[in-house]
């Protein structure tokens, strides 16, 4: 076949016409759950429609071809209807994937050689959103130049060589020098011909255990460079790369770049409620705190902190809406460093605790239960007080307060408590992780 009739429509007569294979046809289950990672949504959309779209709004890149699994044909199509009508133009008809990555890279690149051999390809992983148009362009480039080539990335931690020894314990052989190590990327870049001949040759001989592109290309004999990666195209492989990869998406238009990032606003979202209680007894004293205010009183009380029961309550109502523990869990009473400390570093980190989740505190309510001090003309005060402590808007802090009509404890002016509680909402995918992580241990 000529080069012209090779040549997409659309394809620059003088360029190498381009395309990709998007390997998704793993079963992707590190992340936890019975989906596979490619499918997950992340920032309202799923992996592999986030991966297509980067692909095909690439103007270097005329034809995608999807590998997948054989029983993921319901999945794709709904990463399909997520795609835009001109993404979507540029995607061939997917073809079912092997046993291995290996395999599955075969299978794209014969599906390709059926509708017209290209003159480069690029290998990508379906599991690699962040890929952006800068780092597309230098793997064009590169292959171009010289054939086989794959991004890297230096690495920062120290490696070891190690012979295994005993399960999970390995004998250090070697500690390769730093500066000559690369951690390996995709998309990986080579001329067609060459990476098809060469899996067409690994095939015949038997070999199918390269995990990529790159090695394959050096054992069949190609010289393969390295060109610069992006620190940025993180591979999602376990739950916390998928809860990262959401919250990175959430809140920009789906054809803005990965680099873009603001506030949340495509995720789905879960909402959690959490409730809290606390207590304290009077002692001497001439103040009590309450809400992040200190307020006169007649009497103080006996605490290891500051004594701030609406604080604390609503700390562990918002611990309990992220189910991680409870006030003292994270701030144990018998450590020494919290002694008289101010109750508002509580509640801060719980706050920061659920919007590191990728979660949005909807609401915070407390009812003081005392016979004194009265709160009413400290209310304004300390609603403000909890806003600017929690970060959230005032119309999202109420406060009130009762009495237990002299009945109990409170009643008899022994002492004061307060309940909270506090809606969160979380994203889909943290939820979902949670859940299913509580139910494979409830299954070993």
């Amino acid at each position: 076949m000529s080069d012209q009739a090779a040549r997409p429509p659309g394809q620059e007569p003088g360029n190498k016409s381009v395309a990709a294979v998007v390997v998704a046809a793993g079963k992707g289950l590190r992340v936890g759950g019975d989906l596979p990672k490619q499918y997950r949504r992340v920032g309202g959309r799923a992996v592999l429609t986030r991966t297509l779209a980067a692909l095909a709004q690439s103007p270097r890149i005329t034809r995608i071809q999807p590998v997948i699994a054989p029983d993921a044909q319901d999945f794709y199509r709904e990463c399909l209807a997520d795609l835009e009508p001109a993404h979507r133009e540029k995607l061939a008809e997917p073809v079912p994937g092997g046993a291995t990555r290996q395999q599955s890279v075969a299978a794209g690149l014969e599906g390709l050689a059926r509708l017209g051999a290209p003159d480069l390809v690029l290998i990508h992983d379906a599991a690699r959103p962040f890929v952006d148009e800068a780092l597309i362009a230098r793997a064009v480039a590169a292959g171009s130049e010289h054939g086989a080539s794959v991004p890297g990335i230096a690495v920062s931690d120290t490696i070891k060589l190690v012979e295994e020894i005993a399960p999970g314990i390995g004998r250090v052989h070697e500690t390769p020098a730093r500066e000559n190590l690369r951690a390996v990327q995709t998309p990986q870049s080579f001329g067609f011909g060459l990476l098809l001949d060469a899996h067409r040759r690994a095939v015949t001989e038997g070999r199918d255990g390269f995990t990529d592109d790159g090695a394959l290309a050096e054992w069949a004999g190609l010289p393969v460079v390295v060109f610069e990666g992006d620190a940025r195209n993180r591979k999602i492989t376990q739950a916390a790369d998928l809860i990262e990869a959401d919250r990175a998406f959430s809140g920009r238009a789906f054809s803005e770049p990965a680099a873009a990032i603001s506030d949340d606003t495509m995720t789905t979202y879960v909402t959690r409620l959490g409730t809290g209680f606390d207590v304290h007894a009077f002692t001497e004293g001439d103040h009590v705190w309450l809400g992040g205010v200190k307020i006169p009183a007649d009497r103080g009380v006996l605490a290891h902190s500051d004594g701030d029961v609406a604080l604390h309550a609503l700390t562990d109502a918002l611990l309990g809406a992220i189910a991680d523990g409870d006030i003292g869990t994270h701030f144990p009473p018998s450590d020494e460093k919290w002694r008289g400390a101010a109750s508002d570093q509580f509640l801060a980190h719980a706050c920061e605790l659920v919007r590191a989740r990728g979660g949005k505190i909807d609401h915070l309510d407390i009812t003081v239960l005392a016979e004194a001090p009265r709160i009413g003309q400290h209310r304004e005060a300390i609603r403000a007080r909890i806003a600017e402590i929690a970060g959230v808007p005032l119309s999202s802090v109420s406060i009130k307060a009762t009495t237990t009509e002299k009945l109990g404890f409170v009643g008899r002016a022994e002492g004061l408590a307060a309940q909270a509680a506090a809606t969160v909402r979380l994203p889909e995918v943290c939820a979902e992780l949670e859940t299913e992580a509580e139910t494979n241990e409830r299954r070993s």
